[in-house]
């Protein structure tokens, strides 16, 4: 029954007085945004998008709740791809960690989008900013997966 516009406003007007608190980001992904609303839930998600660029390095979190939300409840490709893909693009600072920044390619992989998926795993690969070996081993395994399921790929190998 809340008034969606005044909690939005007091949650931005919080984060106006207090840009470093996380509190008004974590109450709309993980408290406003998980009503049965659809309206609601996606008013609060991208809430949460556009007060992630304020501080990206520092809100990554409850954007990557956001694409969760997206894709799980709402059903919305799209919209988590594009929460995924601000994260990949903006959170730069080294204690973002490398599952959030990749998060774009396992909802490309829902989407069908092979080929894409595939391309950003070779770009991380050969860009040598994986440096822990486990993670190194993952995303060569999922290339190989993904060349395995693409359509053109399977007709060169026969």
């Amino acid at each position: 029954d809340l008034d969606y516009e005044k909690v939005e406003s007091w949650l931005a007007r919080i984060l106006e007085l207090d840009p470093i608190g996380q509190y008004p980001l974590l109450m709309a992904a993980q408290v406003y945004g998980q009503v049965s609303d659809e309206p609601k839930q996606r008013q609060m998600v991208e809430f949460v998008h556009r007060q992630f660029y304020a501080d990206p390095n520092r809100r990554w979190p409850w954007l990557a709740h956001a694409a969760i939300i997206a894709k799980h409840r709402l059903h919305d490709l799209p919209l988590a791809r594009r929460y995924a893909a601000a994260i990949q693009r903006h959170a730069r600072a080294p204690e973002v960690p490398l599952w959030a920044r990749q998060m774009e390619i396992f909802i490309l992989e829902d989407m069908n989008e092979l080929e894409t998926a595939r391309i950003m795993i070779g770009g991380y690969l050969q860009s040598g900013r994986v440096k822990d070996a486990a993670e190194l081993k993952f995303l060569d395994q999922r290339l190989k997966e993904l060349e395995a399921r693409l359509p053109a790929r399977k007709n060169e190998s026969k």
